[in-house]
């Protein structure tokens, strides 16, 4: 008699499993060591956010718009709140009521104090309403500052007294006091109104704008 025929080994699934286990494995753990693949920064949170360019223009133009037009208001306060400087008319000639009087010097600094003013309050409405800041926002609010400076100042004097001193003096007659044209000596204090927006501005945004988000890093395990 013959011994029966042995049948070929047959691999249980239990060693498949373990095989592929063990291949899966280390597969797995040699893709970890090598560091493949590479981890890549995910696109920053929030990056959508920001405006597109045309938006931009468009609200930088609507701040410098905005803030020219405040201008209205600083001629009005500096009409308002200047001293005035008396003048009186002898029939001949004008002279000076007080000469001691340092009315020129007042106008000046009235205009100057209301332009750092205005300024520091443009440039806190201006964040207030845009946080994201930008170029032509920023380039709105200064221009749009120097531009309500000099509105301003044309303002206060297009509307207060008779720029025509000696033609005022004839029509109060002699001995009568009246005042003298509102001025603008110093016109470096156009520049006040810019100079505040632009350091409240960035004061503000370092303070409370917004921060770039940290890049999310995929690190190996």
């Amino acid at each position: 008699m013959t011994a029966p025929l042995t049948p070929p080994h047959r691999p249980s699934p239990h060693d498949s499993h373990g095989s592929h286990g063990s291949s899966d494995s280390h597969g797995s753990h040699g893709s970890h060591e090598t560091g493949w693949p590479p981890p890549y920064p995910t696109a920053p949170k929030g990056a959508d956010d920001a405006p597109d360019v045309a938006t931009e223009v468009r609200q930088g133009a609507v701040v410098l718009l905005g803030v020219t037009l405040a201008g209205i208001a600083l001629g009005l306060l500096w009409l308002w709140l200047a001293p005035r400087i008396p003048l009186v008319s002898d029939g001949k000639a004008v002279f000076l009521k007080d000469t001691e009087g340092e009315g020129a010097v007042g106008a000046d600094g009235t205009f100057a104090l209301l332009a750092l003013g205005l300024g520091a309050l443009s440039a806190a409405v201006v964040f207030w309403f845009h946080r994201h800041g930008g170029i032509a926002i920023v380039v709105g609010l200064a221009l749009g500052g120097l531009l309500a400076s000099l509105l301003g100042w044309g303002v206060g004097t297009l509307l207060g007294p008779a720029h025509d001193v000696a033609e005022h003096a004839r029509a109060v007659g002699a001995g009568v006091t009246f005042d003298a044209p509102l001025k603008l000596q110093a016109h470096g204090a156009v520049l006040a109104w810019p100079v505040a927006s632009m350091l409240v501005h960035l004061a503000l945004t370092a303070l409370f704008g917004p921060r770039d988000p940290e890049p999310d890093w995929d690190a190996p395990a």
